[in-house]
C-alpha cells in the first residue's frame, strides 16, 4: 500500500481543504471581531478595491463614509452641528446670505485630492434639503465642498433619516493589499504542499492570477462600468478568455489555476452570511416567494431542458436552472461543483447569467415604475427572480427604500437556498444521474465519498454563526448578535475575502475555457432557449406568488 493511500482523505483531498481554509478564515476573522468590539484592538478590514471615475490610482484607496442618522425636528444649525461632530473628516456651518441660510460642508482634510460627497435621504421637514458641488473633483470623486440650497432660516426642519458624509481617497490600500495576497497565499499553498503538490511553483502563479484578480476588480469599479453592472466576475471570466484564447494560458501559471479549490472556499465563507434570523425580518411572505417559486423553477428547467430540448449536457442544464432560480453566480457554481461540471459548461451558464442580470436590473424596475405598481409587491418580484444580490440592491433602489429593503431580503432568504439545492442536485447525481442503471443504489459510504465536502463546511458555517456566534456575540457585547456579527467579522473580513476567492475562480475559470468548447455547448441555440424559457416562467410565477404573498394573505408586512 502506498503511502499516499495511507493518508488520511481530510488531508489529501482538495475538497475537505476547501473547507479547512474556509473554517480557518472564519475563525481568525471571529477572534479579530470579539478583539476589536471589546476594544483590545481598533477594528480590521480586508481591503476592497476602491471606485474610480478618470484615474484607475483612485481604486487604490478606501473611502471613508460616516452615516449621520437625522430626527425628526433637527433643524439646519443642528444638522450642521451633528456633522461636525461626526468626526466625518468633514465641517459643516451655517451660511448666511440674501436674506436667508445655506448649509456649507467641506472636507476638513488639506492636500490635493481630499474631497468629500455628500447624499441625502431625509423625508418630511419644512424644506427638502438639496447639495450642489463646490470645486468638484477633477477626478471624479466628490468635491472640496457642498452647498444646500437657500433656506429661510438656519432654524428651519429639514425632515428626518439618514445623512452620509464620505471622506474621499481617506487611505491607501496598497499595504493591506499585500498583506491579503499573502495572507491567502500561505494559507492555501499549505494545503498545496501537504496534498503532495508543486508548492513552489504554485507560489509564483498565486500572486499573478491575484493580480489579474485586482485588474478585474478595479475595470468593474469605474464608476461608468459600475452603473451599468458589469461585475468583477465578467471582467474575471473576460480576462481570464483573452489570455487562454490568444497566448494560451502559461505552463507556469497552471499550478494556481485551481477554479474549484477557490469556489468551494469562497462557498464554505458564504455559509456564514447565511444567517437563519434574518429570515425573520420579513417571515412567511418572504418564503413563499424564495422557497416556493426556486425548486419549482429548478425542476420545469430541469424536464424541460432534459425531456422537451433534449440538450446532451445534463450538468449544463442543472447549472443553468439553478443560477435562474436562486442566485445567479453563486449558486452556478456551487451546482456546477455537485454535479461535476466541465468548466466550459460553467462558463457558459455563468455568461448567459450576467447578460442576463444586466438587463433585468435596468429593465424591470423601469416596467415597475411604468404600470405604477406597489413598491413592495416590485420589491419581491425583483428580489426573486434578478439573478444576483448586488443587482437586485441597485434595482431595488430605483424603487425606494421599501422595495430596496423587500428586494434585499427576498434574495437572502433564497440565498439560503443554496447549500440545500447543492445538496440535493449531488444527491441525485450520485444516486440517479451518474449511476449506471444495471448496478445496484450506492449505499451509504459510497455516497458520501462522492459528496461534495464543501457542502458541509456551508452548512457549518451557516449554523455556528447563526445559533452560536450571534447569541455569543449579543450576550458579550450587549447588542444586536446578528448586526454585531455582520458588521464586525461578515462584513469586516469574511465577505471581502470571498470576494477574492470568487474572483480567483472566474479567472481560473477563463484561463481554463475556450471559445470552440464553449460553442460546441450551446447547442444549436438550446440552451440560450433553456435559460429564456425557464427565466420566463420564473418571472411570471413569482411575480404572482408574491402577489399572492404580499398583497393578498400578508398585505401589511411592511
Amino acid at each position: 500500500m502506498s503511502s499516499e493511500k495511507e493518508r488520511s482523505p481530510l488531508l489529501v483531498e482538495e475538497d475537505w481543504w476547501t473547507v479547512w481554509f474556509g473554517l480557518a478564515i472564519l475563525l481568525i476573522a471571529t477572534v479579530f471581531g470579539m478583539l476589536a468590539l471589546s476594544g483590545n484592538i481598533s477594528a480590521k478590514k480586508v481591503p476592497k478595491i476602491g471606485k474610480w471615475s478618470t484615474n484607475p490610482v483612485d481604486a487604490l484607496y478606501a473611502a471613508k463614509k460616516t452615516q449621520i442618522d437625522v430626527e425628526e425636528g433637527t433643524t439646519l444649525a443642528g444638522l450642521a452641528d451633528a456633522i461636525t461632530s461626526a468626526q466625518a473628516g468633514a465641517t459643516a456651518e451655517v451660511v448666511f446670505k440674501n436674506g436667508g441660510a445655506r448649509l456649507l460642508v467641506a472636507t476638513s482634510r488639506t492636500g490635493d485630492g481630499q474631497t468629500i460627497s455628500v447624499a441625502e435621504q431625509l423625508t418630511g421637514g419644512t424644506a427638502e434639503l438639496r447639495f450642489d458641488q463646490v470645486e468638484p473633483d477633477s477626478g471624479g470623486l466628490g468635491a472640496a465642498a457642498f452647498t444646500s440650497q437657500i433656506l429661510p432660516s438656519a432654524d428651519v426642519e429639514i425632515g428626518a433619516g439618514k445623512l452620509t458624509v464620505t471622506s474621499q481617497r481617506a487611505r491607501s490600500i496598497v499595504f493591506p493589499l499585500i498583506v491579503t495576497v499573502i495572507f491567502l497565499m500561505l494559507l492555501t499553498v499549505i494545503g498545496v504542499r501537504v496534498m503532495g503538490q508543486n508548492a513552489g511553483g504554485y507560489l509564483l502563479a498565486f500572486v499573478a492570477i491575484f493580480i489579474v484578480a485586482i485588474l478585474s476588480f478595479v475595470i468593474a469599479n469605474q464608476n461608468t462600468i459600475h452603473a451599468y453592472g458589469l461585475s468583477y466576475a465578467a471582467w474575471a471570466l473576460l480576462l481570464g478568455l483573452l489570455v487562454s484564447n490568444t497566448i494560451g494560458t502559461p505552463g507556469w501559471l497552471k499550478p494556481a489555476v485551481r477554479t474549484e479549490m477557490y469556489i468551494k472556499a469562497g462557498l464554505v465563507l458564504l455559509g456564514a452570511e447565511i444567517l437563519f434570523g434574518k429570515i425573520l425580518s420579513i417571515g412567511v411572505p418572504g418564503l413563499m416567494v424564495a422557497w416556493l417559486v426556486t425548486p419549482t423553477v429548478i425542476i420545469f428547467m430541469w424536464l424541460y431542458g432534459t425531456r422537451v430540448l433534449k440538450i446532451v449536457s445534463k450538468p449544463l442544464v442543472i447549472i443553468i436552472a439553478a443560477a435562474t432560480s436562486v442566485c445567479g453566480v453563486s449558486a452556478a457554481i456551487a451546482v456546477a461543483a455537485a454535479s461535476r461540471a466541465k468548466k466550459e459548461e460553467l462558463t457558459l451558464a455563468v455568461g448567459m447569467t450576467l447578460i442576463f442580470t444586466v438587463l433585468m436590473m435596468i429593465f424591470m424596475p423601469m416596467f415597475i415604475a411604468w404600470v405604477d405598481m406597489d413598491p413592495v409587491l416590485g420589491g419581491a418580484w425583483m428580489g426573486g427572480t434578478i439573478d444576483s444580490t448586488g443587482a437586485v440592491v441597485a434595482a431595488g433602489a430605483f424603487l425606494g427604500p421599501r422595495a430596496e429593503a423587500v428586494a434585499a431580503v427576498v434574495k437572502m432568504i433564497q440565498n439560503i437556498l443554496i447549500g440545500a439545492v447543492g445538496f440535493f442536485v449531488a444527491l441525485f447525481w450520485i444516486t440517479s444521474v451518474e449511476r449506471d442503471p444495471d448496478a445496484p443504489r450506492p449505499g451509504l459510504m459510497q455516497i458520501w465519498v462522492r459528496f461534495p465536502k464543501f457542502i458541509v463546511g456551508f452548512v457549518a458555517a451557516s449554523f455556528l454563526f447563526s445559533f452560536v456566534l450571534a447569541p455569543l456575540f449579543a450576550s458579550l457585547f450587549d447588542g444586536d448578535g446578528l448586526k454585531l456579527v455582520e458588521s464586525s467579522v461578515l462584513k469586516a473580513m469574511t465577505n471581502p475575502l470571498r470576494g477574492w476567492f470568487f474572483c480567483l475562480a472566474f479567472v481560473s475559470i477563463g484561463l481554463e475555457s475556450n471559445f470552440a468548447d464553449m460553442a460546441k455547448q450551446l447547442e444549436g441555440g438550446k440552451t440560450l432557449l433553456l435559460y429564456v424559457v425557464g427565466q420566463s416562467f420564473n418571472l411570471i410565477l413569482t411575480l404572482l406568488v408574491a402577489w399572492l404573498a404580499f398583497s393578498v394573505l400578508f398585505p401589511n408586512v411592511i
